[in-house]
């Protein structure tokens, strides 16, 4: 695991969307997985601002989507088919047939899991994951004691990110009890994986997915397993962090960890 400790949420937005403008250089056809919440916007809105002043083509990219709601009523605005649209498809000049989202409404729901796997799988695997980190250590609704090994699947939403979420609804009452999410074992299927977080209150789950055992209870660790993961932090979220010094280094250095280094 590669971790990078720069000064603003700005800077994290910056160098996220110079991986995946990197990425689509070497790929233009890249199956980009994306996140919702608030971690990912900013580099959302970095690569909408290349798209537009630096011509940065976007449009041939191929987007699956971490999770979504159950039970959302068809365009709801919290919904995170309605939120990639805003903030993503539209912006980067996507066609919606471009952007994938686990299906919330079907009445199937085991089904729409598998049938989300089997896209994935067609289109050849996630050549990139975005990544966001809950309060808690959930990367998409994985939620603490998730399985390490999970595939997507319908998961019962903590009452920690339930209330994280309420500020999306008009009522917190009408935020949904469950979500349709990808597995941690399907994420570590990416080939590469890229989290990004900002803020002091994410610093103890960061501290705790970088630093900490590898554990259900934080379930962004298992990204330590990955064979090449990337967390960028601002020094907020870095706040809990021991190596605070040495990834600020390589940060600033630019370097990369030798190959095979932990």
């Amino acid at each position: 695991m590669e971790v990078l400790v720069l000064p603003t949420a700005e800077d994290v937005a910056a160098r996220a969307a110079d991986a995946v403008a990197a990425q689509v250089s070497r790929r233009p056809h890249t199956v980009l997985g994306v996140a919702t919440g608030s971690s990912p916007l900013g580099t959302y809105r970095e690569l909408a601002r290349r798209r537009t002043e630096e011509a940065l083509d976007l449009s041939q990219l191929r987007c699956f989507a971490l999770d979504e709601y159950v039970g959302l009523p068809g365009g709801h605005p919290a919904a995170y088919a309605e939120v990639l649209e805003r903030e993503l498809a539209g912006p980067f000049g996507l066609s919606a047939s471009r952007v994938r989202v686990p299906d919330g409404s079907r009445p199937d729901l085991a089904q729409a899991c598998q049938d989300y796997e089997d896209a994935i799988a067609r289109a050849g695997g996630i050549d990139l994951q975005l990544l966001g980190i809950g309060v808690n250590g959930h990367i998409g609704f994985n939620e603490p004691a998730s399985s390490l090994a999970s595939r997507t699947r319908v998961k019962a939403l903590s009452a920690r990110t339930r209330s994280d979420n309420a500020r999306f609804f008009d009522d917190p009452g009408d935020v949904p009890t469950h979500c349709l999410t990808q597995g941690l074992g399907t994420i570590l299927e990416a080939r590469e994986v890229l989290l990004v977080a900002q803020g002091r209150h994410k610093a103890a789950a960061v501290a705790a997915a970088v630093e900490g055992p590898v554990s259900a209870m934080c379930p962004a660790s298992v990204l330590q397993l990955h064979r090449k993961a990337t967390v960028v932090v601002d020094e907020a979220a870095a706040g809990g962090l021991a190596l605070t010094d040495y990834y600020r280094f390589v940060a600033e250095a630019g370097r990369r960890l030798p190959q095979g280094e932990t």
